[in-house]
């Protein structure tokens, strides 16, 4: 057919008769129900998980009646980003700035199922809409097909929906379904007002509007390849002890980086006649093989097809699949031809840009007027085969709560606003909001949980991070200075002046089972050795113990709440109370208790620790760092004093009711995580849990988990959510780390794949996020100039902008990151 026609109007030569009651009815008396269909995240299924949604999706489509088209239209449109917040603080801002106008591709997936008749599924390019002037349907559908076929329509949807890779959701309202007709019209889907524009149909392309579009077609099955799968390998994201699957049709999906639209045809015809026409062809071809050698080869092949078709009970379906692309501009319309036959080879198919059909393939791209295609640039197929060429995966969509986090999409950087805590444990996935995170040593874990604690911060929790190398530092002093020193408190350990506590104190001289159970177990650390075990017997004694000194304090005023008065009442008071029920030394020991703990008493080594006369407020600092850099390497000191900093979070989590509060522990968790200290560490992780807390443990060495059980049982067991940075460097023995950590082989895939495939114009790490199993996926970390040189733990990089501030800008740390951030530019 010739494409070139007389001028005309769009109402004129509109396919679209109404659109009523959540119909779309076409002039050829055609009617179609309109879908959204939400796809699974892009990089989050297996190729087990394809084949199962890609089985789902044929299930589906079997149910349908006859002379059915299926049309499952995907429009992927450049959109640039634009800010949330045009106000916050200094990082908040520079965030924001950073990405600003940030291009990304946007996908929304359409489905439209119509109902159309024998002659209309036979239609010819001269007899579409876009040729014929005046439309007088020969048969109309009578009410009782149309109502059947809404409920055949209703249990295709539930089929989708029921599973758990699919949404999808009908648009029964008029605005909604005629904005989606006037968006294709102007290949607009990025504006609410869409302004109708003209519309050329020249011989060399399409041009609507400003916008000059191209068509490629698959419609010849001898363009498609011998063999074709739901899934595909992505090579750039695979290693060899992974693979990273893609839908078959991703190439042409997300994967073609400009405008364009996907249409995907599947046309259900009558089966029976399908055979019947396919066996005349096969006669017709044998009776004429004496004239060619040809004629024998497309009769075997079609007795192939047929004896397939019967061995198989596949159904046989027409199909078509189509890629519009587009561009504003004459030099980037030149790549994009080369785009998207790239991507098409990419699939092992045959580049096709169709030129003389592609008026009528656009015109039927209307939605609603798939019933509207030419025939003979369908092909036939088994449906298994059609439905592999439907793309079943979406970008990385934003958390609908409002807390959450700020990471990027993996494949083009795309903010994201991502929630690991709330909504999954309001939709049942995790049951606490703990966090452990493994990273090895310059994978950009500090950086990360820098990050994350940032906007924790920004969103009112209060935050305890206790932390051995000055990792916090920079973001402490912003948050000092932007709260006037009245938050963002930092303390480090000196002899001069040590860290003190006393873990007897409250404020209002409560003490209810939790503070009980934490004095307890900071008792029982301080009196056991790593190897030793504690009998029933002492572990009731320890506990009257203090529950009996608990009750002095309330009767006795004048006691001074403290270990110093404590430890005297053990040596007398208890001690008489264990002499009268004549409890055995064996069942508990008071002297060799009194022993152990002599040096946390008065005149002992470490008097100084638990008798604190002063108490730390740290009820309403909401951010809070406790550096133990000098003492890290202390046998005693440092697991005592991280013990005791993690009572004292414990006691500031019972007095705030309905305020997020996290405790983030870095590598000092290895000095407590011993036998002697392991129900501590199982106490705290399942507490933070009823205080709307969280505890977050952060290690780096892979031998810590694999080789300590405690680790294994109370931190990784009690922590729902579990953060990988890059491992590569354990690739050859991460089936250590795969079977500690439960992973199964499709987690496993995501993480080796972490920074397989960066963006070398972007700076930025990637990390893998798993929530208890139910949903893992991959990220992108990254943050602007300021942010990065706020979080770096690079020593060089910290050097100079603490030398700067101090030196230039009297101990400002923001001036000096606006200075070294201006000069980088200057390089640049």
């Amino acid at each position: 057919m010739k494409n070139i026609f007389p001028t005309s109007t769009i109402e004129n030569r509109n396919p679209i008769y109404k659109v009523e009651n959540g119909f779309i009815i076409s002039k050829y008396a055609d009617v179609t129900i309109p879908f959204v269909l939400e796809l699974p995240e892009i990089f989050t299924l297996t190729q087990e998980e394809y084949a199962s949604a890609h089985a789902v999706f044929t299930k589906a489509i079997k149910i349908l009646p006859d002379y059915t088209v299926i049309h499952k239209q995907d429009w992927f449109t450049a959109e640039t980003y634009t800010p949330h917040h045009e106000s916050g603080d200094f990082l908040t801002k520079t965030h924001e700035m950073h990405f600003i106008e940030r291009p990304y591709l946007s996908h929304k997936c359409y489905l439209f199922i119509t109902k159309t008749t024998k002659a209309n599924a036979r239609k010819m390019s001269l007899t579409t809409t876009l040729c014929r002037g005046r439309l007088v349907p020969r048969e109309m559908l009578s009410s009782d097909v149309i109502s059947s076929f809404e409920e055949t329509v209703g249990q295709f949807a539930s089929i989708l929906s029921e599973s758990t890779y699919f949404k999808i959701k009908r648009l029964t309202e008029e605005v909604d379904i005629c904005s989606l007709l006037d968006k294709y019209i102007t290949l607009d889907d990025t504006t609410e007002k869409v302004v109708l524009k003209d519309i050329q149909f020249n011989p060399e392309n399409i041009v609507v509007g400003d916008k000059k579009v191209c068509l490629h077609t698959l419609s010849d099955i001898d363009d498609l390849p011998f063999v074709v799968s739901p899934d595909c390998k992505y090579e750039k994201l695979s290693t060899d002890k992974s693979a990273c699957m893609l839908s078959y049709a991703a190439p042409v999906g997300l994967l073609l980086p400009c405008n364009h639209i996907y249409n995907q045809y599947i046309m259900i015809g009558n089966h029976q006649e399908n055979i019947r026409k396919l066996e005349s062809q096969s006669k017709r071809m044998f009776s004429l093989s004496r004239l060619s050698r040809s004629n024998m080869v497309n009769h075997e092949q079609i007795e192939a097809f047929l004896n397939a078709i019967h061995e198989g009970g596949h159904l046989t379906v027409r199909a078509h699949f189509n890629v519009i692309a587009w561009a504003d501009s004459d030099a980037e319309f030149k790549w994009i031809g080369y785009d998207v036959g790239t991507r098409i080879m990419a699939m092992d198919c045959k580049v096709r840009h169709n030129v003389v059909d592609a008026p009528v393939l656009f015109w039927a791209g209307i939605p609603g007027n798939a019933a509207d295609f030419p025939s003979e640039d369908t092909f036939m197929t088994f449906l298994e085969t059609a439905t592999c060429f439907l793309t079943y995966e979406t970008c990385q969509k934003d958390s609908l709560s409002p807390f959450g986090i700020k990471l990027t999409d993996r494949s083009t950087g795309k903010p994201l606003h991502v929630d690991i805590s709330d909504a999954p444990m309001k939709r049942g996935i995790i049951t606490n909001r703990n966090k452990f995170i493994l990273g090895p040593s310059g994978s950009g874990k500090s950086f990360f949980t820098n990050h994350i604690m940032r906007q924790y911060y920004e969103q009112n929790s209060h935050i305890v991070l206790v932390d051995t190398g000055n990792s916090y530092l920079g973001l402490c002093q912003l948050i000092n200075k932007k709260t006037a020193g009245k938050d963002g408190i930092y303390l480090t350990y000196t002899e001069e002046n040590p860290i003190t506590f006393n873990p007897f104190y409250t404020d209002d001289g409560i003490f209810d089972i939790e503070k009980k159970e934490s004095i307890k177990a900071l008792i029982y650390a301080l009196w056991k050795k790593d190897t030793e075990t504690s009998s029933r017997a002492e572990e009731v004694n320890l506990s009257n113990a203090v529950n009996g000194y608990l009750e002095l304090i309330k009767r006795d005023q004048s006691i001074i709440p403290c270990f110093n008065t404590f430890y005297e009442y053990i040596g007398n008071t208890y001690r008489e109370i264990v002499a009268k029920k004549k409890v055995k030394d064996k069942d508990f020991d008071i002297d060799n208790f009194l022993n152990v703990l002599e040096p946390y008493y008065k005149g002992g080594e470490y008097d100084y620790l638990l008798n604190s006369d002063k108490q730390l407020d740290l009820l309403n600092k909401r951010f809070v760092i406790f550096e133990l850099d000098n003492i890290k390497d202390h046998k005693i000191l440092f697991p005592v004093v991280t013990i005791i900093i993690m009572e004292t979070f414990i006691n500031k989590m019972r007095r705030l009711k309905g305020i997020r509060k996290v405790i983030l522990i870095e590598e000092a968790w290895k000095a407590i995580a011993k036998e002697g200290m392991a129900e501590y560490i199982k106490y705290l992780f399942k507490t933070v849990r009823k205080f709307f807390g969280e505890a977050i443990i952060v290690t780096q060495e892979v031998e810590d988990i694999i080789h300590s059980e405690i680790v294994k049982q109370s931190i990784i067991n009690n922590s729902d959510c579990k953060i990988l940075c890059d491992q590569r460097k354990y690739m050859n023995r991460f089936e250590d780390i795969q079977a500690l950590l439960g992973l199964t082989e499709k987690q496993k895939a995501q993480v080796l794949s972490l920074n397989q495939n960066l963006d070398s114009h972007r700076i930025y790490r990637e990390i893998y996020i798993d929530l208890n199993g139910a949903h893992s996926a991959v990220y992108g970390v990254e943050v602007s100039p300021e942010a990065y040189l706020t979080y770096s733990t690079e020593e060089t990089e910290k050097t100079a902008l603490f030398n700067l501030a101090n030196e230039r800008y009297n101990g400002d740390l923001e001036m000096a990151i606006r200075d070294m951030v201006q000069e980088k530019k200057k390089i640049k």
